[in-house]
């Protein structure tokens, strides 16, 4: 047991790499177990970082707290968690209570920053779900907290994790298109998932921070990983042209809504128990509402996104997101002075399929990763050579494998030696968010952004 959990703080320790601080063992209680806190009771604070744990890894580790402002949903997240320890309001009190040893922090974004300095300040070891945070003065804060405090901060970036990336990843790296000088990379978001952010507090550029930040930081983050350099200048566009007030009605939510059958994005809430029971039941507490309107007119993040960033290596990125597509997916050209590399996930014309889009969302998010694997291609096309066709085994489920492969990394395989570098710590969290901070500041300024000019942390041309 303590071998375990030795492990499990040495691979911790492993995944905060990408900090600038030097790195030292993580202290040990007198316990067996990790002491482990969490701090957002929501969607994904009590199944992937709550309930997946204590069912996966409750040999290494122990939940010794809970912590939301939102008591009812404190207690179903224990429930639903399965676990018995106290449940707090006060976030102080249960560190001083519980002396946890890895805080979690799953919280609204804008409060990320909160629950992350005042853990390491309170001697505690931090893992947060992405965004880091939602704007540069809070961002410095973060590196701050962490300079002074020398405890570890970790980023949950699961995209790296999945296969499919990952193949992506292992053929750049054997530089099998030479030398990496552009990329095309556009995530398009379909009226069922696209829309869920304008209907939740994502939808409040102050709460979320805009898609740049709470959605982008996922694909920069992989962008980062894969061109193997930090962000260095940013220019971009973007408006709110579909949702918000642009809609051609709106009512008080879903439930009550006068416009039922009209509106084609109408969301019966009601159909799902998970939802009933961990928000509709306690809105009493707090107010928050999670079928809001999505046309309501204080919604004030963009829907249409472009952007280009030039890296310090010299690579130059066009990036787009969109939130209104008729299906979900992705594609990428990566190109070199050898040749290009092409991927795409989940265009559903490019394999002939008709795709049920609220269930394939409802996949992506389950943790059972039951459903059979597929194989989906990656072109790879060298200057005056034909294509060839890379097929690479793939999952839906858990984001695409790479939930579980995180989780298994920290908890099963500490001292296996990664040769993709997926382990993401402060730098990590810190350049992902930069590019949507600066996007956004490009956007209202009309001029492009240096990364050097937001923090103290400066742009390296080569991931270390």
């Amino acid at each position: 047991m303590k071998q375990s959990r030795r492990h499990f703080l040495k691979s911790v320790s492993m995944l905060a790499a990408s900090t600038a601080m030097p790195l030292s063992a993580f202290s040990f209680s007198s316990t067996n177990k990790l002491k482990v806190a969490l701090v957002g009771t929501g969607v994904r604070g009590t199944s992937f970082w709550g309930k997946r744990l204590n069912e996966n890894y409750s040999k290494i580790l122990e939940f010794v707290g809970l912590c939301d402002i939102n008591p009812g949903r404190l207690e179903y997240g224990r429930k639903y968690i399965g676990v018995s320890c106290p449940t707090f309001t006060d976030f102080e009190k249960m560190i001083k209570e519980t002396s946890p040893d890895l805080v979690i922090v799953t919280t609204k974004d804008s409060t990320h920053h909160e629950f992350i300095i005042k853990g390491l300040d309170m001697g505690c070891d931090v893992l947060t779900e992405k965004p880091l945070t939602i704007d540069e003065t809070k961002a410095q804060a973060i590196i701050d907290a962490e300079r002074r405090s020398r405890k570890k901060l970790i980023v949950g970036f699961n995209y790296r994790w999945t296969p499919y990336t990952t193949k992506i990843k292992e053929l750049l790296a054997k530089n099998t298109i030479g030398e990496l000088r552009s990329v095309d990379f556009h995530w398009y978001l379909n009226t069922y998932h696209g829309a869920s952010y304008f209907r939740r507090w994502h939808g409040l550029r102050q709460e979320g921070g805009t898609l740049w930040v709470h959605k982008a930081t996922h694909h920069f983050d992989l962008l980062n990983w894969w061109i193997d350099s930090d962000p260095a200048e940013v220019f971009a566009y973007g408006d709110l042209e579909y949702y918000g007030e642009n809609g051609p009605f709106r009512g008080d939510k879903c439930r009550t809504c006068e416009h039922k059958k009209e509106c084609k994005f109408y969301w019966d809430i009601t159909k799902s128990k998970r939802s009933m029971d961990l928000y509709v039941k306690n809105e009493k507490h707090d107010g928050y509402i999670r079928d809001n309107c999505l046309f309501r007119k204080e919604i004030n993040i963009y829907d249409k996104m472009s952007a280009q960033v030039k890296y310090k290596n010299k690579v130059v990125l066009n990036y787009s997101l969109t939130t209104y597509s008729p299906y979900e997916g992705w594609r990428v050209t990566l190109n070199g002075t050898k040749g290009s590399i092409e991927a795409w996930l989940d265009i559903p014309y490019m394999k002939n399929v008709s795709i049920d889009q609220a269930e394939k969302h409802k996949q992506e998010m389950d943790q059972t990763g039951k459903e059979e694997a597929e194989f989906e291609p990656i072109i790879v096309q060298k200057l005056w050579e034909n294509h060839e066709t890379v097929k690479v085994k793939v999952e839906k489920s858990g984001h695409g494998g790479g939930d579980k492969r995180l989780q298994d990394k920290i908890f099963m395989h500490p001292d296996e030696t990664d040769p993709y570098d997926r382990a993401a710590g402060l730098r990590d969290g810190i350049m992902s968010i930069l590019i949507g901070i600066a996007a956004r500041k490009s956007i209202e300024s009309g001029e492009p952004i240096k990364i050097a000019e937001l923090t103290t942390m400066e742009p390296r041309v080569k991931r270390l």
